[in-house]
C-alpha cells in the first residue's frame, strides 16, 4: 500500500523526471518467434538459444572495442562492424569479403560465405542478431529513452523534441527517418556512453511492427502524435491504426513507463488508460496549453502558449496550423525534463525544417510550400486546409498520389477532390493513377515527369505553391 501511494504522489507533479527501472528481461527467442515471424524448427530453436544466450553476449564486447556498425559494404569504414542484410535485390553476404578487405572488424552472416577468419561470425539470422545486439546495448543505460509514433508529425515531433532537450542534455536521435526495424536498432547502436537521453522515431505500416520495437528499444517514456488514415492497407483500417499505433501504450502500460498525450484527441485519452504517468498538452485542460496566433502577415506558425510555461509566444518555421501540436509537445517535453523556458524558446525558434517537410522556399517569384515528405488522406485534408486559409490569389496545387490505402484508395481520392472543390484555386495538378479518371476540371498526369514538364511551361511568378504527395510519387521533382 506504501508504494501504491508513493505511485499516486508521482502523478501529481506532471514535470518529475521519470527514470523509474523498468527494463525487462525478454527471452531472446521467444521474441525472435513471436515477434519477427521467424518460423524455428526445433533444431534451428536451440541454433537461436544458444546464439541468443552466448554470441551476442561475445558480439557486444566486440562492439563496445568497435562501437560502429555498418550496413551498407561500399561504406565500410576501418574497425566497422558489417552486418550482411538481405533484401529484395541484395544479399549482404556476398559482399561480406570485400567488406573485411576494407577494414571491417567483424562480419556478421547468416549465409556459408566460404571465409575461414575468426572475423567472420555466423548467425541464425543478421537482422534478427542486429535487433539482438541493439536490445544487449539498451540494456546498459538507464536514462529516458522517448518513443514516438504516429500517422502524421511523428518526424517533425521528433525533431522539436531532440532540439528542446538538445539545449540541456547530451541527447541522441534518430537520423532522418531511420524509424524501421533496420533503422531502429541502428539508432538504438549510436548511442554513446556520454547520452543523457534518446529519442526513437517508430514507424509502422501494419500491426504488432511496434510492439516488436519496443522489446528492444524499451522506452520509458512514449508520444503518440495522431492516428489518422495512413497505411490502411497494412493496418486493415483505421481501428487497425489505432491499435498498431497503441501497441507504444501497451508495453508502457505493462512497464510503468510515462506517456505524453494530446488531450484534444479523445481517443488518445481512451488509449492511454492505465498508463501508470501521465502527461498532457493541447488547447485546453491540460499541463501544458497553447493556440496558434493568427497572422495574415505571415506564412510561419507562431504559438502563444496559455498556460503551463513562462512562455509568452513562439516564432517557428514551421508552416502551418497543423504543426501546433508538435510544438506544444516538444514544450511539454521540455518542461517535464526540466529544460528552462528562454532554452525552449530558442531551440523551437531556431528549427528549420529539411527533407520536403512543411518547407517553405522562395523561388522564381514564387512562394512554395514543399511537403512532399509523404502523404495520407488525413495530412493532404490538413495541408490543403491550411492552405487555403494562407494570403494569395494566385495559388496553385501540385498533388501527387496518395500510397497503401488498399481498397479505399479510389474512395480516399475522390474525397480529396471534393475537398479541393470548396474552394478557388489558379490550377491544380494532380499525379498518380489513382486520380485518373475522376471528374474533369483538373489538370491529370501520370506521372512526375509529365507534371515537371508541365511546370516548366508555366514561369509561374507571384504564385503561391502547394507541393504534396507520397513518397514514392517524388514530387520534389517537379520544382528540378
Amino acid at each position: 500500500m506504501e508504494n501504491a501511494n508513493k505511485t499516486r504522489r508521482k502523478r501529481n507533479n506532471p514535470f518529475q523526471l521519470y527514470t523509474i527501472p523498468f527494463i525487462r528481461k525478454f527471452e531472446g527467442v521467444f521474441v525472435l518467434n513471436k515477434v519477427y515471424g521467424i518460423q524455428l524448427t526445433t533444431n534451428s530453436f536451440l541454433i537461436y538459444t544458444i546464439f541468443v544466450a552466448m554470441d551476442i553476449h561475445e558480439l557486444y564486447k566486440h562492439f563496445v572495442k568497435h562501437p560502429s556498425i555498418q550496413t551498407d559494404s561500399r561504406k565500410i569504414k576501418k574497425g566497422d562492424i558489417f552486418f550482411a542484410l538481405k533484401g529484395p535485390n541484395f544479399n549482404g553476404n556476398q559482399y561480406a569479403k570485400q567488406a573485411l578487405d576494407d577494414g571491417a572488424s567483424v562480419c556478421v552472416v547468416d549465409e556459408d560465405t566460404g571465409i575461414q577468419n575468426e572475423q567472420v561470425i555466423k548467425v541464425p539470422d543478421c537482422l534478427a542478431a542486429l535487433q539482438q545486439l541493439a536490445k544487449k546495448h539498451r540494456e546498459q543505460f538507464s536514462i529516458p529513452f522517448i518513443a514516438i509514433t504516429g500517422s502524421n508529425g511523428k518526424t517533425t515531433s521528433k525533431e522539436l523534441v531532440h532540439a528542446v532537450l538538445s539545449a540541456k542534455y547530451k541527447t541522441y536521435t534518430t537520423v532522418g527517418n531511420l524509424n524501421n526495424h533496420i533503422g531502429i536498432p541502428l539508432t538504438i547502436l549510436s548511442v554513446k556512453p556520454d547520452a543523457e537521453m534518446a529519442v526513437i522515431e517508430m514507424g509502422a505500416n501494419h500491426q504488432k511492427e511496434i510492439e516488436g520495437y519496443c522489446t528492444y528499444a524499451l522506452p520509458t517514456h512514449g508520444l503518440i502524435t495522431n492516428c489518422g488514415k495512413a497505411h490502411l492497407e497494412g493496418f486493415g483500417g483505421e481501428e487497425g491504426v489505432r491499435k498498431g499505433k497503441g501497441e507504444l501504450f501497451d508495453f508502457l502500460r505493462n512497464s510503468g513507463g510515462a506517456a505524453f498525450i494530446f488531450n484534444d484527441y479523445n481517443y488518445l485519452i481512451e488509449m492511454s488508460k492505465g498508463i501508470q504517468h501521465i502527461i498532457t498538452y493541447g488547447t485546453s485542460n491540460a499541463v501544458i496549453t497553447g493556440e496558434a496566433v493568427k497572422d495574415t502577415g505571415n506564412d510561419f506558425l507562431r504559438v502563444r502558449i496559455t498556460s503551463g510555461a513562462g512562455i509568452s509566444q513562439i516564432n517557428t518555421h514551421l508552416v502551418g496550423g497543423y504543426n501546433l501540436p508538435n510544438v506544444l509537445a516538444a514544450v511539454c517535453i521540455g518542461k517535464t525534463f526540466g529544460v528552462d523556458d528562454n532554452s525552449i524558446v530558442h531551440a523551437l525558434e531556431n528549427y528549420v525544417p529539411s527533407n520536403s517537410r512543411s518547407q517553405l522556399i522562395e523561388k522564381d517569384g514564387n512562394r512554395i510550400i514543399l511537403d512532399a515528405y509523404n502523404a495520407n488522406p488525413s495530412s493532404m485534408k490538413a495541408a490543403i486546409e491550411n492552405f487555403a486559409n494562407m494570403p494569395g490569389d494566385k495559388k496553385v496545387l501540385l498533388l501527387g498520389g496518395m500510397m497503401e490505402l488498399g481498397n479505399e484508395s479510389i474512395t480516399e481520392h475522390e474525397n480529396l477532390v471534393n475537398l479541393i472543390n470548396k474552394n478557388k484555386w489558379h490550377k491544380v495538378v494532380l499525379v498518380g493513377k489513382d486520380y485518373k479518371g475522376l471528374p474533369e476540371g483538373f489538370i491529370h498526369f501520370n506521372d512526375v515527369s509529365e507534371a515537371k514538364n508541365w511546370y516548366k511551361e508555366q514561369h509561374f511568378t507571384d504564385a503561391q505553391i502547394l507541393v504534396k504527395g507520397s513518397r514514392s510519387m517524388e514530387m520534389e521533382k517537379v520544382l528540378e
